[in-house]
């Protein structure tokens, strides 16, 4: 018998409370991890909400997770972890492992079903559990307390620089610099690319060139925007809001992709005669694999990529939570376990 203690939702949009359970006997392909930190994501407020209309309650979120091995399954004592190692988990706790988009290392879109670590009893907790292949080493020098937000908002933006081929001669821009985009720009900076940041609020521009990007142009200047026709060899939307996206498309180069990471609820209006004439194409992505989530982590750990972060108490989670319902968080946030 191994007992969880938890943060968990009892219903729908309520304030998480203190909640026990019995994880049962570890399976085979199981990691066991003592949570050291676990960043809060929209998408944690989005399944305590129940938003997306798959919540079932009590609701353990927190897919951001960084700790240590304690314990490991029959089968995964031969895979490489051990105990006291520090893993880090993300939003993917488990998939089938022998259909084809596993076997071809896109587990992520596993077609039986990939299992969301929130659906698996969430790192809001003392101990979480997920199968071997999600459980990711982390470096000895990343930044521990800051890198919780690398294994899904990071791994988010990540991804579309590894299927898009993105090297330091590119150049890239990023719509909207919150808790996606301001890692797209760190990450961008640390491989060497030019980088633009489209943001509409002018307040945040000292503190974006900081970030690493080469210039922030408003968001909401049509000529500005204009003046940018043909640049781009990528354009990564991080915003959930409906825009002008026409100036976005006209500013990609030949070849250029546009690529949305943000769940627009609208449909983008692309001319075909914009992608037709330069062969441009428009594409989106969801989290990555367990590879790629390991090659982030080597370059966060190696460029010294950090999130921006503020630390909370574990204990004070419900101030956390209302902190990013809210829109106060610069720009994630962490909670330290402190059962």
């Amino acid at each position: 018998m191994t007992i969880i203690k938890s943060y968990a939702a009892p219903q729908a949009g309520a304030e998480l409370e203190l909640y026990e359970f019995d994880a049962g006997e570890l399976a085979p392909e199981d990691v066991e991890v003592d949570v050291e930190y676990c960043g809060i994501c929209h998408s944690d407020l989005s399944m305590i909400d129940n938003e997306w209309g798959i919540s079932s309650y009590p609701l353990v979120a927190g897919h951001e997770v960084i700790g240590r091995v304690s314990a490991l399954g029959s089968a995964a004592q031969d895979k490489g972890l051990k105990v006291g190692q520090r893993v880090g988990i993300g939003w993917t706790a488990r998939s089938c492992g022998h259909c084809d988009a596993c076997i071809s290392g896109n587990q992520i879109n596993c077609q039986q079903g990939s299992v969301p670590t929130i659906l698996n009893k969430g790192g809001f907790a003392n101990k979480i559990r997920a199968d071997w292949q999600w459980t990711i080493p982390l470096p000895e020098s990343i930044d521990v307390a800051a890198a919780g937000p690398l294994l899904c908002g990071g791994i988010t933006v990540f991804k579309p620089l590894l299927m898009h081929h993105i090297t330091a001669n590119s150049r890239v821009g990023v719509i909207g610099i919150g808790g996606l985009g301001h890692i797209a720009i760190k990450l961008l900076r640390a491989m060497g690319c030019e980088v633009t940041a489209f943001s509409s609020n002018p307040s945040k521009e000292q503190e974006v060139l900081k970030m690493g990007a080469d210039k922030v142009v408003n968001s909401r200047d049509p000529q500005a925007l204009t003046a940018l026709a043909g640049q781009f060899d990528l354009i990564i939307n991080t915003v959930n809001v409906d825009l002008d996206w026409q100036p976005y498309f006209q500013a990609l180069a030949w070849g250029g992709n546009f690529h949305t990471v943000g769940a627009v609820m609208k449909p983008f209006p692309v001319q075909a005669f914009t992608l037709i004439a330069g062969d441009r194409s428009v594409s989106g992505s969801a989290t990555g694999s367990p590879f790629e989530l390991r090659q982030l982590m080597k370059l966060a750990a190696r460029a010294h990529v950090s999130p921006q972060t503020e630390l909370f108490p574990m204990s004070k989670i419900n101030d956390a939570l209302q902190h990013v319902r809210d829109g106060k968080a610069r720009y994630r946030v962490v909670l330290q376990a402190d059962f």
